[in-house]
């Protein structure tokens, strides 16, 4: 006789089923309505509003300092060549951050799996004391 199935608990066996993040508005296949879409929804990307704001901040800052210095053209290219490099590498070190919990995730799920079965083995074993 077969063995009825384990009740579920609401956890996902397979980590594969997990869907992925919402990464702004879903894409059309038209670049220049899509570019409009995602620029009008930038705050459900994830990481980009952080990212922007300390680009902005380290922009304006860096402009401020070369501007003491310099005449507003160049202060300003220094403004926004800080402005990108500092969002892009803030980007970039936030998504990283996000892969890497989304991944302790999975790993944590698949395992939760392992550690249930151990256990209800555990509790199969007649116990003497």
């Amino acid at each position: 006789m077969l063995d009825p199935k384990p009740p579920t608990t609401g956890l996902v066996d397979d980590p594969s089923n997990i869907p992925p993040p919402k990464l702004g508005p879903p894409s059309t296949g038209n670049l220049v309505a899509d570019s409009f879409r995602s620029a009008i929804h930038i705050a459900e990307v994830p990481c980009a509003r952080s990212s922007l704001l300390s680009g902005i901040a380290a922009g304006v800052g860096i402009g401020f300092i070369r501007g003491l210095s310099a005449n507003p053209v160049v202060a300003g290219s220094w403004a926004m060549g800080t402005w990108a490099v500092i969002s892009i590498t803030s980007w970039n070190i936030c998504q990283n951050k996000i892969a890497k919990q989304q991944e302790l995730t999975r790993m944590a799920i698949h395992n939760i799996g392992k550690q249930l079965r151990l256990k209800r083995e555990d509790d199969k074993e007649p116990k003497t004391t």
